[in-house]
């Protein structure tokens, strides 16, 4: 008999958002990758409340589940329960574990891990915790969402200038009120972006082709990608953000300090099955980690299935290798 795999997601409701939709894209895509693979795959979206979904989970015995929860009950900062929950029925799980999940998940949290492990990230500002702030005033900075992933909340008036450190408070706690969520401060780092991904192997963690976000905004518009460059495709932000697998010969030595910056965090958060490092590169070639993302994104036109590809890795084998990484290997 083929072994099942369980497919696991957040409930999306009918009229949600783009990026809440696109988990469902996600799920559909690895299902049919799995029974490509010869599994026997359910789909069953997060139900943490019912006694029955974990019975039933017990009850099919999967050789694991594919975990592609992004939230619970719509909250991001709760999106280790899923891991814990599996964790507590003992059925094993692909990707990052409920502590990796938790600690990656907490924007500042992970940010404090990799200053204190000497790993170079942005400078950043939490209302109320001016004992760690050692943030430059006159600064440039960037506010956003604390916990949530997929750009949600930021545009073109994220990037703010505060004189000092009363003023950049003030505006946090706004974006905050007007957002509905928890915010920080991180200082903006004015240069290149690059997105690397890692997937597990039996040699050790793979880094793929690294890729660079590549802006062609208009003179004066600041280069971030925001919520309409990721999900908008009619605006102006989506059209105008590209992403390059072309270098030139004399980004090989940045390249490759990257790339050992991204298995740094690898190790650092004891990360599994795949996962996604941005960065920013300042004119003088400083680089800094802006995110760790733990389980990222794998629909089609992700960045993480264009960086497989490009290695060439097809979505199957992508699928399998996770699959492989959660169970062992066998």
């Amino acid at each position: 008999m083929p072994e099942t795999v369980v497919v696991i997601h957040n409930p999306v409701d009918p009229r949600a958002s783009a990026d809440e939709q696109d988990v469902l894209t996600q799920a559909s895509q690895v299902a049919l990758a799995l029974e490509e693979s010869g599994y026997r795959v359910r789909i069953m979206p997060f139900d943490h409340r019912s006694e029955a979904y974990a019975k039933e989970l017990k009850r099919l015995k999967p050789r694991c589940a594919f975990n592609l929860v992004e939230s619970v009950d719509g909250d991001g900062r709760l999106i280790h329960w899923a891991c814990s929950f599996l964790d507590h029925l003992k059925i094993p799980y692909t990707g990052a574990g409920a502590d990796a999940m938790f600690l990656t998940s907490n924007k500042v949290l992970a940010k404090k891990w990799m200053h204190c492990c000497g790993i170079p990230t942005p400078a950043w500002l939490v209302p109320g915790d001016r004992a760690r702030c050692a943030c430059p005033f006159p600064g440039e900075y960037i506010v956003k969402a604390l916990w949530e992933e997929a750009s949600i909340g930021m545009d073109e008036t994220s990037v703010v200038t505060a004189l000092s450190r009363d003023e950049l408070e003030a505006l946090v706690n706004a974006r905050a009120g007007r957002m509905g969520r928890e915010c920080f401060a991180e200082r903006f780092i004015d240069g290149r972006e690059f997105n690397f991904s890692i997937l597990a192997g039996v040699q050790g963690p793979q880094v793929l082709p690294p890729a660079e976000i590549r802006f062609d905004f208009p003179p004066g518009r600041k280069r971030i990608v925001d919520y309409r460059a990721k999900w908008d495709e009619e605006s102006l932000e989506y059209r105008a953000t590209r992403r390059s697998f072309e270098f030139a010969p004399d980004d090989a030595p940045l390249l490759e300090g990257l790339n050992s910056l991204a298995l740094q965090c690898w190790r650092l958060f004891e990360l599994k099955g795949y996962a996604r490092v941005d960065f920013r590169v300042d004119g003088e070639e400083n680089p800094f980690v802006l995110e760790i993302n733990a389980n990222p994104c794998i629909s089609p036109d992700s960045g993480f299935v264009a960086a497989a590809a490009r290695a060439g890795i097809p979505f199957p084998e992508l699928v399998e290798r996770i699959v492989a990484d959660a169970t062992g290997g066998r």
